[in-house]
C-alpha cells in the first residue's frame, strides 16, 4: 500500500505541477481537497482521469462512496487497490 501512496502523491506533484513540494511532505492522511492540498472540483475530474489512464480503474461518478475515496491520498489507494481486485 505505501508504493501506491508514493505513486500516487508523485502523480499529483505532477498533474498539478506542484513542484515546491516532495512526496514525503504529503502527508497520506491529510485532506486532498479544501484545507488540504487545496485541490478542487476541477481537479477532482484531472485526477480521475490521471487514475484511469495509469491504473486502468473504472470510477463510478454516481458512486456514493466517491468524495471519501477522494479525500486522502491513504483513501485514494485503498480505491486504487480495491478496483484493481476487481
Amino acid at each position: 500500500m505505501e508504493n501506491i501512496e508514493a505513486e500516487l502523491k508523485r502523480l499529483i506533484i505532477d498533474i498539478f505541477e506542484l513542484e515546491n513540494l516532495t512526496p514525503g511532505e504529503i502527508a497520506s492522511d491529510a485532506p486532498l481537497f479544501g484545507e488540504g492540498l487545496g485541490l478542487d472540483s476541477i481537479d477532482a475530474l484531472e485526477l480521475g482521469v490521471a487514475l484511469k489512464k495509469k491504473y486502468n480503474i473504472h470510477i463510478d461518478t454516481y458512486s456514493s462512496n466517491l468524495v471519501e475515496h477522494f479525500a486522502s491520498v491513504k483513501n485514494l489507494a485503498g480505491f486504487v487497490v480495491s478496483q484493481q481486485e476487481q
